[in-house]
């Protein structure tokens, strides 16, 4: 069973609400640009490529990477300490591989305006339907004498899901394409399969894993080269004899490796941190140096996103060096076992290691992802854990903690309320229409999507509270 760490469900939680207000909030020319991803501008929100920089926006993806990332070793734990072996191992990484791609798949084709071009009311009743069978198929039954029941629902309810996805006409007519599913989804399970299987391999080689990062990007380097090499037929290969698997895996999404994988350092830190708790208190950090600590971590985030979007590039390393001297100052006197301190020095380590690869590909971006966002958002990453650290302990602070580790502990449920559940009730209770108005300023523009988030949010608490938790 996966160990709970609170921190870690509040980055998650935060990762994955965010991930849905950047979604529901207003569009057009209501909102500053530094509320939508950095490529795609407002009023029109047409990708574009040049744009360097990234913006709040841009975090969402990679802490939630990061966050997968992190729980990968807190996962692996029991079958590492009962040296369970590698099959085992191997099952659990590719059932999920595949659950999550079912996901990608069934989500992406039920949503109302896919079903149907100019949906009705009944191509709503689909999508919460599609809802409904989304729970049975991945909530979690902790009760076994209902074990065989709920065994049997759960196939009943991938029976109907297969087939809707066969019977129902989709994208205009053209019926099931497995071209068309959720690329975020898809990509997680890629991470799913990949980094399970990489830590798993490399647990007790923390080396190895890094130095696996290196061979990786040396194959994307080659696939960008005019001339033929086996690395870039490795980058391309998506086809045995006739069978075209393109739609589920490519070379390309194996990228994100460079956020998944030192998302589980970050669980390693972690799961020292819980096995200490309770023993010795030797090298602690003080309650003050922990809330200093905390701010100049939340400085760090705020000031990099400024500095890197309005281009005050020279002027944010200066900055950033300067707070992260600050922070290593701050914890000098603590041993090199703190778990905060471990947090700062790869943090900040993978941050300016970012920071020297923005002038390469044309400056950080999101899409097309570059070495510095990939370096950046996962430095980043471990400050935003610090502040959820430090938060999660403070009684003030501790609710908002809380609030995030509770929508962190259910993110299928959050990810999928919206556009299958919320949006059909809407439109079904004939009040989208005042939902779509809230766009006349910012104000509204961005109430329209708190709203949307909150709604998502206490949907997500309540499954939570009750402990339906969906998982792969």
């Amino acid at each position: 069973m996966l160990q709970r760490n609170e921190s870690l469900d509040a980055l998650r939680g935060f990762a994955i609400l965010t991930m849905v207000l950047s979604g529901a909030i207003a569009y057009g020319n209501v909102l500053p640009a530094w509320m939508f991803h950095a490529q795609v501008p407002p009023p029109l929100h047409k990708f574009d490529p040049s744009i360097p920089g990234i913006t709040w926006v841009d975090l969402v993806f990679p802490f939630f990477l990061f966050s997968m990332g992190a729980a990968i070793p807190l996962s692996l734990k029991k079958y590492i300490e009962q040296e369970k072996g590698f099959l085992p191992v191997l099952w659990m990484a590719f059932k999920r591989f595949l659950l999550l791609t079912f996901f990608a798949l069934f989500t992406q084709h039920m949503k109302a305006w896919v079903i149907a071009e100019q949906p009705t009311a009944a191509e709503h009743l689909l999508s919460m339907l599609a809802f409904v069978l989304l729970f049975f198929q991945f909530y979690e039954n902790k009760n076994e004498r209902l074990k065989k029941v709920f065994l049997i629902v759960r196939m009943i309810a991938f029976a109907i899901a297969i087939i809707l996805l066969w019977k129902l006409p989709f994208w205009s007519g053209k019926g099931f394409d497995f071209y068309k599913s959720d690329i975020i989804i898809l990509v997680l399970a890629n991470m799913a399969l990949f980094g399970t299987i990489i830590y798993y391999v490399t647990a007790d080689k923390p080396l190895l894993r890094i130095g696996m990062l290196p061979f990786l990007m040396a194959v994307f380097l080659a696939a960008k080269e005019p001339s033929h090499s086996w690395a870039k037929e490795l980058f391309e290969f998506s086809a045995i004899g006739n069978w075209k698997f393109d739609w589920l895996y490519k070379f390309y999404f194996l990228k994100y490796l460079f956020i998944i994988v030192p998302g589980t350092f970050a669980g390693e830190m972690l799961l020292a941190k819980m096995k200490q708790n309770g023993e010795s208190k030797n090298g602690e950090t003080d309650r003050s140096s922990e809330n200093v600590l905390a701010l100049l971590s939340l400085v760090l985030l705020l000031m990099n996103l400024y500095g890197l979007y309005i281009r005050l590039l020279l002027l944010n390393v200066i900055a950033t060096a300067s707070f992260c001297m600050m922070a290593f100052y701050l914890l000098r006197s603590v041993a090199g076992t703190n778990f905060y301190k471990q947090l700062v020095q790869a943090g900040t380590y993978l941050l300016f290691l970012g920071l020297f690869f923005e002038a390469y590909e044309g400056g950080i971006k999101k899409d097309p992802s570059t070495y510095s966002y990939y370096f950046v958002t996962s430095g980043l990453a471990f400050f935003g854990l610090i502040i959820f650290s430090v938060m999660s302990k403070r009684r003030f602070f501790s609710g908002i903690a809380t609030y995030f580790s509770l929508n962190g502990k259910n993110p299928m449920v959050a990810y999928v309320a919206g556009n299958l559940l919320l949006l059909p009730l809407l439109q079904l209770t004939h009040t989208k229409q005042y939902w779509d108005a809230m766009n006349q300023n910012f104000f509204m523009g961005l109430m329209k999507g708190v709203l949307f988030t909150a709604v998502v949010s206490i949907i997500t608490i309540f499954f939570v509270k009750r402990k339906w938790f969906w998982k792969t």
